[in-house]
């Protein structure tokens, strides 16, 4: 029997950084397991805010790789401010009140000029170009994955043009994406985000996500089939270290300027203050991009003196961070937008063996995931009394050489028990072509 041919549209795809490229990166891996031959279109040229060579060695062998020229305005925001246009294109977007005039003419240029985002250009080159190869390689199912939106753009009028049959992956939200209120969106701009969300929702063959507070959130809007699958883990050759020999609070991946969370910041300058035991012990470890207004915040509780920043490092690295750490820090922004958002982390933190620590709004999905499989311990943005009395007990255990963890039913979240989800949809999915 031959296999199922699938091209997955991306833009993240190795030597990039981040969290972005982990998705598809392992259910290609993955999907020749299952009988599906993986193609992979992606742009050529990108401008990637971060770069990890290492996940080139991670791209399988059985994966055909399309490449197509992308224009990219990011570069020529860069000849303003290389810098700003760095962080804004990696999401680390400035306190309102703190922005440059850069800043904010970025911001609107971004959020009303590219819609629904910088790589909009890339859309009718790539129709151009797919339409082709999609004949001539007789591929069975095309998958878009976003953010970036605009590749499901592709997909819509790769739809229209030839009929193909197309799932749409949204590894976030579209218009709820909590970012969105900061690109300074004019009333049209809202509106056209808005139709062109209707309209790939309801033109698409299928839809996944990754958590359920999306999928209920699309059914409002499409009728169109909604499979959850999460982001995962995968079992990973890590060089182990042993535990760090300081209480160390590690934070790794982006740490926005929204996430920034105060009431840990305020119980942990307490503690110090209070316990002298604990002042000698602990450590705040930052991993990768963190904003200033965070950086300023751990100022001003007085926190500098305790703070380990290491910036950002090769997933590698961070995997080898993650389990020498004695408790990991998992934040997300306190708003309703952000219940249906999964830290792609999570998965690798409870995997990591070490306990965690997770500050976000009431009824998240991670809430239940973390409480279900017990991999650590849960904190709305009102909790700061239990909070620190937890992290007291945790110091306790610390000092006793008895900090574990027991996480239980993790199997479901491993990458490849995910593929064999997807590659079942996928064949479903393709009997219709």
């Amino acid at each position: 029997m031959n296999p199922k041919k699938v091209l997955i549209v991306s833009y993240y795809w190795p030597p990039a950084g981040g969290p972005g490229v982990q998705r598809w990166l392992k259910f290609v891996k993955y999907l020749p397991e299952f009988g599906i031959e993986p193609h992979v279109y992606i742009p050529e040229n990108p401008t990637y805010p971060l770069l990890d060579e290492k996940l080139l060695n991670e791209v399988s062998s059985d994966a055909i790789i399309v490449k197509n020229k992308i224009f990219e305005p990011y570069g020529l925001a860069s000849i303003f401010s290389k810098k700003k246009a760095k962080k804004i294109s990696s999401g680390i977007i400035p306190n309102q009140k703190k922005q440059s005039f850069v800043e904010k003419a970025m911001l609107w240029i971004r959020g009303n000029l590219f819609i629904p985002d910088a790589r909009v250009f890339w859309v009718k080159p790539s129709v151009k170009f797919l339409k082709k190869y999609l004949l001539e390689n007789q591929i069975d199912i095309v998958i878009t994955t976003g953010p970036p939106h605009s590749l499901h753009l592709i997909g819509l009028h790769l739809k229209k043009e030839i009929d193909i049959n197309w799932i749409a992956d949204f590894r976030d939200p579209w218009t709820t994406i909590g970012y969105h209120k900061q690109l300074k969106l004019s009333n049209w701009a809202k509106e056209k985000h808005k139709t062109l969300e209707r309209e790939v929702l309801n033109t698409c063959d299928g839809i996944i996500v990754t958590s359920e507070n999306t999928k209920k959130e699309f059914e409002k809007i499409t009728t169109k089939p909604i499979d959850v699958i999460t982001n995962g883990y995968d079992i990973e050759k890590v060089v182990k270290k042993p535990l760090d020999k300081k209480f160390t609070l590690a934070h790794i991946g982006s740490f926005l300027s929204e996430r920034n969370p105060q009431i840990l910041w305020q119980v942990l300058s307490e503690l110090i203050s209070e316990n002298i035991d604990f002042a000698n012990a602990f450590q705040l470890k930052l991993i990768g991009a963190v904003s200033n207004e965070v950086l300023e915040s751990i100022a001003n509780y007085n926190l500098n003196s305790f703070v380990n920043y290491l910036g950002y490092v090769s997933h590698e690295i961070a995997l080898q961070e993650q389990r020498c750490s004695q408790i990991l820090l998992l934040i997300e922004i306190n708003s309703e937008e952000t219940k249906c958002i999964i830290p792609g982390k999570l998965f690798e933190y409870m995997v990591s063996e070490r306990p965690i620590i997770a500050i976000g709004p009431n009824d998240t999905d991670f809430e239940k995931i973390i409480k279900e499989t017990n991999s650590g311990l849960f904190f709305n943005y009102s909790d700061k009394d239990i909070l620190k009395t937890e992290i007291l007990r945790l110091f306790k255990l610390y000092l006793e050489c008895n900090l574990k963890t027991y996480p239980v039913g993790l199997q479901k979240y491993s990458r490849l028990k995910l593929t064999e989800t997807l590659a079942k949809k996928l064949k479903v999915s393709s009997l219709d072509f």
